[in-house]
């Protein structure tokens, strides 16, 4: 009987486990065909940046890189424009004309550092001198008679030229005046009047139907140029190869006399400006 139930669990024991053994393994596959990610039922999840502190440090460190690099990239071309600029100006011009410069710049030097000692010399005047007001009081009386020269408040008489422009058949532009007058300032001229004008730093020179108007003053022609100043020094500036004097007659067809003389006067001054907001500091 109990060989007879043995073989029975035997028997019927084996057809179920082969049974299972199926199910479990279509399970098995089920559950591995539901776990796939191709469904999209799980989607692929990835690790966000890091936007923390050191992500924040990072992204700065790369924004002030461009920056820099960009600011140093536009700082080379704008050196290079300049140099570019400078040297096609300086190029075009002929050697007299660069040796006019070079003159000219000299003179400008040599009188900024006449002025520098000058004032030099007056500061130590006033630290040495026993009585320092009065001492003060005479170097101001003083600077009062340069300043009231150059400001064109004084007349003044002095070593210089004087140079009349008669106009031809072609208008004679304000521009161009204008340049000659820069051109005696940039060699060295101290005092400068414009037929009955005194010329100041805010002069101007602009062009009217029968003339120039000079600081508001009709101008016709003949133009009266006076300068004060080393003489020889103003007529080179004017007469030099292909300067404005060189202009005036070719190109305006105009009469150009200029005469060095070892006294010219000016008697023309300006008077002072009222300012409306600026006050003298007491």
């Amino acid at each position: 009987m109990a060989r007879a139930n043995h073989e029975h669990y035997e028997q019927h024991g084996h057809r179920e486990l082969h049974a299972a053994i199926p199910r479990y393994h279509r399970m098995n596959t089920k559950d591995k065909v539901n776990d796939t990610t191709d469904t999209g039922s799980f989607p692929i999840v990835r690790r966000k940046p890091p936007y923390g502190p050191r992500g924040n440090a990072r992204r700065a460190r790369i924004v002030s890189s461009v920056l820099v690099a960009l600011l140093s990239a536009l700082l080379g071309f704008g050196y290079v424009a300049q140099v570019r600029n400078t040297e096609s100006s300086y190029e075009s011009l002929t050697e007299d004309e660069l040796v006019r410069v070079l003159d000219e710049t000299s003179t400008q030097v040599d009188k900024l550092e006449q002025r520098k000692s000058e004032l030099n010399a007056q500061l130590e005047s006033i630290q040495s001198a026993a009585d320092k007001q009065e001492e003060a009081a005479r170097i101001a009386a003083q600077n009062e008679t340069t300043n009231g020269i150059l400001s064109g408040r004084l007349p003044a008489e002095g070593k210089g030229i004087t140079i009349t422009v008669t106009q031809g058949s072609t208008h004679v532009d304000a521009s161009t005046m204008f340049t000659l007058i820069e051109e005696l300032r940039n060699a060295g001229a101290e005092v400068i009047s414009f037929n009955s004008v005194r010329i100041v730093t805010s002069s101007y020179i602009k062009d009217t139907k029968s003339g120039l108007n000079v600081d508001g003053q009709s101008a016709a022609s003949p133009y009266t140029i006076k300068a004060i100043g080393n003489p020889e020094d103003l007529q080179n500036a004017i007469q030099i190869a292909g300067g404005v004097g060189s202009r005036l007659k070719v190109q305006y067809n105009a009469k150009v006399v200029l005469k060095q003389q070892e006294s010219v006067k000016i008697d023309e001054v300006r008077r002072s400006p009222t300012y409306k907001y600026a006050k003298t500091v007491e």
